[in-house]
């Protein structure tokens, strides 16, 4: 998957995503994450402190579906109008990095494989008139 020149400069403004996973158990796991966006192959890189001994990265390991949030506040937006965020419902595979971003990062680490489309978006109404990002309808 390849973002639109709109949904990459969203995606590479915001610091934090929020990763769903689900345990063996099939229960829910939601948590709040740092990533990168990998442009050069069109997915979500989820790096952080010892990630091949966290619950998220166990979990992918069984079942790899997962959903990935990215949201923020428009400045100076208000109440409902502006907030903006991009879901995208992939499947992750667990992925290891000699050289991970950061020395304080495991080297192991979390990539997401969007489908091709569709991404769920929410921008705001200033930016529907200025981007091409769908509205979440």
């Amino acid at each position: 998957m390849f973002l639109t020149s709109a949904e990459e400069d969203f995606v590479t403004r915001e610091p934090l995503g929020r990763l769903a996973t689900v345990a063996p158990d099939g229960s829910p796991q939601n948590k709040p994450v740092g990533f990168r966006y990998n442009a050069g192959l069109g997915t979500i890189d989820i790096y952080g402190f010892a990630m091949e001994k966290s619950a998220k990265y166990r979990n992918i390991r069984v079942h790899p579906r997962v959903s990935f949030v990215i949201d923020g506040i428009v400045p100076g937006g208000e109440g409902s109008a502006g907030v903006r965020f991009l879901e995208i419902r992939g499947r992750a595979e667990p992925a290891a990095d000699p050289a991970p971003p950061d020395d304080h990062q495991s080297r192991h680490f979390i990539r997401v494989h969007p489908p091709p489309r569709p991404l769920y978006t929410s921008p705001s109404p200033r930016e529907k008139q200025e981007s091409s990002l769908p509205s979440s309808s």
